[in-house]
Parts: structure tokens; sequence; C-alpha cells
């Protein structure tokens, strides 16, 4: 008898579970029309099929990364009744979303918007907002943190081509370095887009720095290494998610290292990319973080049900996991854990750096 009713039991829960997930609506923003409309594509394919792969329905949206398209993809949302909005790549759309969305008591999980203010000003805001995804200041930190630690018994050196970008990641690492007690043995700026860094390289050589790190463009960096490698400098360089961008005329130098985002689809699942593949859907940019955040939402959804907490609640401070890794949300709506990692040119692809 306590069989049979454990069982009756685990099938009227299942029931539940069941009926919950079939009536769930998941609206996703994304800009379909536009000069951003084939990122918009990305997260409508991959929302799309992890919708179909969990059993819930979505709702796509084109919030055409303005603020008016923002605004009235929230409004069409909250007439919906959707549980959660997951997508957003622009700032302007997901800000102007966000107060409508707020209240309606309507969670949004972002895969796109870096914007750091989007989560610094929670405590003001009261937005219901996670980022599946990066931080605008998460590679500089990533830049610090590993380098830091990688280079901490070399001689090395910071430069960088004057840029905003370039500046902000440098200074961010030798501002870590000083606080290790660590010091460059050379600091300066590079002339970038010439055909040649013969005479930054002497300098280089000259200060004895076998690790530099460049805060600029990929083709510098590239160029960087062939000027070392011919004047048998012994240099090793690194550069941030720059790199990603496929090297001009001039391969990159073998063990340039690279702090970047992974690509997401050599650390997926495999399974998931599989069943992409059967759909002729190529896994770039944003398609499986769109997924990831479907997965995410259901899961917040069911953990809510199930324990009678608030979405906001279900999402905050709990491990999900999905097709591209465990995802966790800090009490402000970021990931608690820095996406970026360190990669070394093997002289074909950037593979994961394995760390002594």
């Amino acid at each position: 008898m306590r069989h049979i009713t454990t069982t009756l039991a685990a099938l009227f829960w299942l029931s539940l579970a069941a009926s919950a997930n079939a009536d769930m609506l998941v609206g996703v923003a994304a800009p379909l029309s536009g000069p951003s409309a084939i990122l918009g594509k990305q997260i409508e394919a991959g929302s799309g099929l992890a919708a179909e792969a969990q059993g819930i329905t979505v709702n796509t949206v084109d919030d055409a990364c303005t603020a008016d398209g923002g605004a009235a993809a929230a409004r069409q949302f909250v007439d919906a009744k959707v549980s959660v909005v997951v997508g957003f790549l622009c700032t302007e759309a997901i800000e102007a979303a966000l107060p409508i969305l707020k209240d309606a008591n309507i969670p949004v999980v972002t895969i796109g918007v870096r914007t750091e203010s989007l989560t610094d000003r929670r405590a003001k805001t009261g937005w219901p907002v996670y980022r599946l995804g990066p931080r605008g200041d998460d590679e500089r930190n990533a830049v610090a943190t590993i380098l830091t630690r990688l280079w901490q018994n070399d001689l090395f050196a910071i430069v960088d081509d004057g840029t905003i970008y370039g500046r902000e990641v440098a200074e961010t690492f030798r501002a870590a370095a000083e606080q290790a007690a660590l010091k460059p043995v050379f600091v300066d700026t590079f002339r970038p887009q010439l055909d040649n860094q013969i005479g930054l390289i002497g300098r280089l050589k000259k200060a004895g720095a076998t690790k530099v790190f460049a805060g600029g463009d990929g083709d510098d960096i590239a160029i960087m290494g062939r000027d070392a490698a011919q004047l048998d400098a012994g240099i090793t360089f690194a550069g941030g998610e720059t790199l990603r961008t496929p090297a001009g005329d001039v391969p990159y130098a073998v063990g340039t290292l690279m702090i970047a985002l992974p690509e997401w689809a050599e650390i997926a699942d495999p399974k998931v990319v599989q069943a992409f593949g059967e759909r002729k859907i190529v896994t770039d940019g944003y398609t499986l973080p769109a997924y990831a955040a479907v997965e995410v939402a259901k899961a917040a959804a069911a953990d809510a049900e199930s324990s009678g907490k608030s979405l906001v609640e279900a999402l905050t401070g709990h491990d999900f996991a999905t097709a591209i890794g465990t995802i966790r949300f800090d009490e402000k709506g970021d990931l608690s854990q820095n996406p970026f990692r360190a990669f070394r040119f093997d002289g074909t692809h950037f593979v994961p750096l394995e760390e002594k």
C-alpha cells in the first residue's frame, strides 16, 4: 500500500510538472530587423530549439536593438503573460524594457548586454535582470588576474595602442600586478597598423622582457610576434579577445596567448551540438547561449513552482546545468564566475591553456 501511495504521489507531481511546462511561456527578445538581425536570428534559432527540447513555448519579438523596440517588446510580453524573458543584445532596448517588465514581475536573462551599470544599479533600480554573458569589465579583469598569476616569475612588459580599449585593459593589468608586488620591466604605447614593429621589439628586448601583454588589435600582435621571432627576441605575446579575429596576412606566432571567451561549440554538450547540426543550424555567436538561457528559465520556473519561491529568488544563487556548462548568478545578477579563459595558439587554433 505504501508503495502504491508513493507511486501515485510521484505521478501526481510529475503530472503537475508536465502541466507547468506545457503552460510555460518564455519571451524571447531579439533584433530581427536592422543591422543586428543576423545576431537576432542566432538567438531565435537557439531559443527555439531549446524550447522544443524542453517542451515549452516561446514568444519571439523583434526588439530592433532600439529603445522604442525594447519598450514595445516588453509590452507585448506583458500582454502575453510570459513567465520570463531571455535574449536582448543592446543596452538601449533592455533599459527601455526593464521598467515595464519589472512592474509585471517578469525577470530577464540577457545573453549579450555587457553594460556594467545594468547590474551595478540593481539596488537602485530593482530591475530583475540576470546576465548570461560577460560584463564589460570581465575581459580586462580576467587579463589582470590570469597574467599576474602566469607571469609572476617572468620579466614582463605592458604595451597598448593608445585606444580606450587598449589603455583600459593594459592599465587594469598594470594595477593588478602592482598590487601583487610585481613590476613590469617596460611600459609604453605603440603605433598601431604599422607594417612592422621592429623598433618596439628592439626596446622590449633591451629591457629584458620575455612576456608582453599588448592591448590592441590582433593584426598588430601578429606583427609583433613575427618581428620578435626574426630578431630572436624570445618574447611571448598575449592579448585580449581581439585575437579571436583571424589574423590577416601575418599569422599569429605559436605560443601567443589570448584571454577570451570559449568557443561555445567546443565546450557544449555534444548531443546539443549534434541536434543543431541535424537541423543544419550553425552554432555561432549567440546560438548556444540562447539555448542555455531557455534551459535556465525552465529550471528556475520549475524550482519556483515546487518551492513556492518567486522566479527572482529561484534565479539567484543557484546552479543551473546547461548545454554550455553550469550557470550561477550572484546577488546582482551577474555570472558568479568570470567566463574569460586563457588560450594558447598552437599554430592552427587557439586551444585552452593547460596551466601548471
